[in-house]
């Protein structure tokens, strides 16, 4: 009796920490790795339809140029949360870093290999990038992982190739254009952008989507994700709650809403000039976002397998990659408030 009354407790108690919304004191800063790429929308836009408001939170979004520089304000305490690349928290385990993500958003991660426009006649193959000068968002950032991943995979030395931060937005396809690189690790909106000025844009690697992915990778592939280091996400267990029903909530909008509806609740600075050009991006790239905001296991696995071809310190580090997620916030959020995780 006294074992069934406990666990009675137990539920009754988790039941409130899941349903009651986060302090409306509560604040939290998301460090963005790059706010105006499509990948990171989710982020934004449960911004814009007031959903961390709604779950009781005051969401501080602070947007910067990749990936990798969010990693850093979170871990050198000016952040809490990254919205980013999951494969952050597979790569810092081998440091012993103790990263978690704890909702995904992403289901590929819709990184493109581009060739710049002045240089296709002498790139035709990613064997061809040797000695050349390629584009990723930041150093560091999952852009950089992705180029290393597809040198190595194509018997290319990484060192062989020089690697350029160049952004992700106008930045990147104004590199592009000019001819400043050779090539670039891009994402929507840019690469809509750039093929809509060069119809033979040409594209060395791309997984925008399912099949793509499949082929690059073979198999499902992670991309952005909430996460934050292990000690925060334990110590705040009602704000990833709130953040994730916050997340979850948008997935489910934005599967029940056309993309001009989506686009007509983005910032204007992010759609930028050409709504034409976003909308289309947008189209695309709508089938990428989560249904769920759960990680699958073997997703997961293979970030790993890829990070061990293309890092012998993963490769040697015995990385448990079951500590680098959770899905236990989405799935008491699917408990109580029938969210559409399935």
């Amino acid at each position: 009796m006294r074992m069934t009354l406990q666990k009675l407790a137990a539920t009754v108690l988790a039941l409130f920490l899941i349903s009651a919304p986060a302090s409306a004191q509560s604040k939290v800063t998301i460090a963005v790795g790059g706010g105006a790429c499509l990948c990171y929308l989710p982020t934004v836009l449960a911004n814009q339809l007031g959903e961390y408001e709604k779950a009781g939170l005051k969401v501080d979004l602070v947007d910067l140029k990749g990936g990798s520089d969010a990693l850093k304000a979170v871990l050198g305490g000016s952040a809490d949360v990254v919205s980013g690349y999951f494969d952050h928290c597979v790569n810092l385990a081998a440091k012993k870093q103790e990263l978690q993500s704890f909702v995904v958003y992403d289901r590929y991660p819709g990184e493109v290999l581009v060739v710049s426009p002045t240089h296709t006649a002498e790139i035709k193959s990613i064997k061809d990038l040797a000695g050349k000068k390629v584009g990723v968002s930041a150093p560091g950032s999952s852009t950089d992982f992705f180029l290393k991943f597809l040198l190595k995979k194509n018997g290319i030395d990484p060192a062989s190739v020089a690697v350029i931060g160049v952004g992700l937005g106008a930045t990147a396809v104004a590199a592009m254009e000019q001819g400043q690189i050779d090539a670039a690790v891009m994402l929507d909106p840019s690469v809509t952008v750039l093929q809509a000025s060069h119809g033979d844009l040409r594209i060395l690697s791309d997984t925008r989507t399912a099949k793509d992915t499949l082929d690059v990778f073979g198999g499902e592939y992670p991309g952005g994700a909430l996460y934050s280091t292990a000690a925060w996400v334990a110590s705040h267990e009602k704000e990833a709650q709130a953040l994730t029903n916050a997340i979850l909530n948008t997935l489910n909008w934005i599967h029940t809403h056309s993309a001009e509806d989506i686009m007509e609740k983005m910032p204007p600075e992010m759609v930028g000039k050409s709504r034409e050009l976003y909308l289309a991006a947008l189209k695309n790239t709508i089938p990428m976002y989560s249904q769920n905001g759960k990680m699958d296991p073997k997703g997961a696995d293979a970030v790993l397998a890829v990070f061990s071809v293309g890092s012998p310190e993963v490769a040697r580090a015995n990385i448990d990659v079951s500590k680098t997620w959770t899905n236990k916030f989405v799935d008491a959020a699917k408990k109580t408030t029938g969210t559409n995780a399935k």
